[in-house]
């Protein structure tokens, strides 16, 4: 490939952009059809093209992160009394870019999502560049038919949420530990009652992201499904994230519950880097299909993984308040000798509260979340505030201080590493178009 083939993209994608941003004409403005041109609609994205039989919207998620965690201890001991050096990051990186193109094409009715993914902190690991995407038929407001590539609705950050969460692009600990992730499936949600809403998949692994399909094992019975209500106001703010931002004059109230199982081996998971990876840990963090996990001569091949999540929260004039909590079995282990256990058991929870000291300008807000398991009971507590410099959602800066306690998770993507005990400090500069 020539040096200059992979900027013609990018470069159609800043005209386009910059053509939409450009003043209408006179013409245009007085709604001549033949002056249409490519135009900024929030919560769509820039639209490019607009027919009766087909339309197309250009998002862009990306953001430029400072990461420091000198405040880490330098090794850590899991509760096998096995040491590990951290690997400490204190850079600048231009953290993540993604590009999605949506819309329909023949009939509103039939969506299509396409997009490219990438996680540049991960270069040249499994899966750090994703093209992806679904297709699907709005039958109904009831029910809505989606196939490809889409995350396994396991806890609320899986539901559809990103990217209106509090910590930016990152999730709490707790999350990170019991959620499952992306993976190629089928799916149907929908609005059965008025505030009641459902999201069922049935997928291929918990994480398809980085595994090939000869590393699947033939069972296909990765099932999530989530069912949450709105009693209050019937809805929760953009997309049911987190935080206030709309500045609900009525208190809103959601309410959900949430449940996965699968079949996992461990062929079928990505890599300890691969990009957001769901590698089932234990509590202290470690990977259960690694070599002689527990130190018995014994490795896990296969398990049942079944995991139940329940979660509520409250919006009211800027201040948000949300809890959720998490539950875990792993079980039907196949091995390559004898083990100590049947089962594993794990629970967790977190809370998120945040305020609006300035109506959609600024915010401040605070996390904390636990996990009880039998290899540990690790925590992470998380302060910071947003800064919205236009007071849109569009451009947003966070800094945020997080102190770990023996991190169970952890990746180049995220800003807490697997053993992590002590603070990290990282400050962001987000566009969500």
């Amino acid at each position: 490939m020539k040096m200059g083939s992979w900027r013609r993209p990018f470069a159609l994608a800043a005209a386009l952009l910059l053509g939409a941003m450009a003043p209408l004409s006179a013409q245009e403005q007085d709604g001549d059809d033949d002056g249409w041109r490519p135009h900024y609609e929030p919560g769509k994205g820039v639209v490019l093209v607009e027919t009766e039989d087909f339309g197309l919207n250009w998002t862009v998620f990306s953001y430029v992160r400072y990461l420091n965690q000198q405040g880490l201890d330098d090794e850590y001991t899991d509760s096998f009394g096995r040491t590990f050096t951290i690997d400490k990051r204190n850079d600048v990186q231009l953290q993540k870019v993604n590009l999605s193109f949506k819309g329909f094409m023949f009939d509103p009715k039939f969506r299509y999502l396409f997009y490219v993914w990438t996680a540049n902190t991960s270069q040249g690991d499994p899966a750090q560049v994703v093209v992806a995407g679904n297709i699907g038929y709005r039958f109904a407001k009831a029910f809505n038919l989606y196939g490809g590539i889409g995350a396994l609705p396991t806890t609320r950050s899986t539901n559809n949420t990103f990217p209106n969460w509090l910590k930016n692009d990152h999730r709490g600990i707790a999350d990170e530990y019991f959620r499952g992730s992306y993976t190629t499936g089928i799916w149907a949600n929908g609005e059965v009652l008025p505030g009641l809403h459902y999201n069922a998949m049935l997928g291929n692994n918990l994480s398809q992201l980085g595994v090939n399909a000869a590393q699947l094992d033939d069972k296909f019975d990765t099932f999530s499904g989530a069912l949450w209500w709105m009693p209050t106001t019937g809805e929760y703010g953009a997309a049911s994230g987190f935080g206030d931002y709309e500045g609900h004059e009525d208190p809103a109230t959601l309410f959900g519950v949430h449940y996965t199982r699968s079949t996992e081996n461990a062929q079928g998971q990505p890599g300890t880097e691969g990009f957001e990876n769901s590698q089932i840990r234990l509590s202290d963090g470690t990977r259960i299909f690694s070599d002689d996990p527990f130190l018995v001569g014994a490795n896990v091949s296969d398990l049942d993984y079944q995991m139940f999540a329940v979660n509520g929260g409250v919006k009211y004039r800027g201040f948000s308040f949300d809890v959720e909590a998490y539950f875990r079995k792993l079980n039907n282990f196949v091995t390559t000798g004898p083990i100590p256990f049947d089962e594993i058991t794990d629970n967790g929870f977190q809370v998120q509260s945040s305020y609006m000291i300035l109506p959609r300008q600024l915010q401040v807000f605070g996390q904390y979340s636990k996990i009880y398991g039998d290899n540990g009971d690790p925590y992470d507590i998380t302060t910071g505030v947003w800064w919205y410099p236009f007071a849109r959602r569009e451009l947003r800066v966070n800094a945020q201080a997080l102190y770990l306690n023996d991190s169970p998770v952890g990746y180049s993507s995220v800003p807490f590493a697997v053993g992590g005990n002590g603070w990290v400090f990282n400050l962001d500069v987000m566009v969500a178009l």
